[in-house]
């Protein structure tokens, strides 16, 4: 029940003249340290805004880079004792572990991959940083996996419409 009475409150939140700030701040915020993600806010934006899909896809895919690209930089300088307290904060020390050997070799397609699923975009961001992946490759990959996970997700509300918003419910 409470996580309907959330919906709802976000669907509301939606329509509101602040609505696209509210999701910019949260992509961005989720991509380094935040916990809850811009899909959230995404998915009942898209039903409340239909016609606005593509405008709202790209806020969060523009938003979640330019925080990815803060979680980059919060690898680069801050690895030893922010970075490493934000994995270990959300208890990720095993996900870091498997990719990290090989992580420059198949850096943009590690990126792709965790950017366009639900491992969290933060691991990435910081990792890249940490272990000093180049940030073109970075940035290019970010904007590719998280815009294709964003755009999707909106042409699929937009395309399904209410048939979405009753499977939501």
């Amino acid at each position: 029940m409470l996580l309907k009475k959330i919906y709802y409150k976000i669907l509301d939140l939606s329509s509101k003249p602040k609505a696209e700030i509210f999701l910019a701040v949260i992509a961005f915020l989720e991509s380094s340290f935040f916990p809850i993600p811009p899909d959230l806010l995404l998915l009942p934006m898209a039903l409340s805004r239909p016609l606005k899909w593509i405008r709202l896809a790209l806020i969060a895919t523009l938003f979640s880079v330019l925080g990815g690209i803060l979680g980059y930089f919060i690898g680069v300088f801050l690895w030893d004792t922010l970075g490493q307290a934000i994995i270990n904060m959300y208890h990720l020390n095993e996900q870091f572990n498997l990719f990290k050997e090989d992580y420059n070799k198949n850096g943009a397609l590690i990126v792709f991959i965790v950017g366009f699923t639900p491992i969290p975009y933060k691991l990435i961001t910081i990792s890249s940083g940490g272990m000093q992946l180049n940030l073109i490759t970075f940035i290019i990959a970010s904007l590719a996996s998280r815009g294709a996970r964003f755009y999707l997700l909106a042409a699929i509300i937009r395309i399904f419409g209410n048939a979405a918003k009753n499977f939501i419910e």
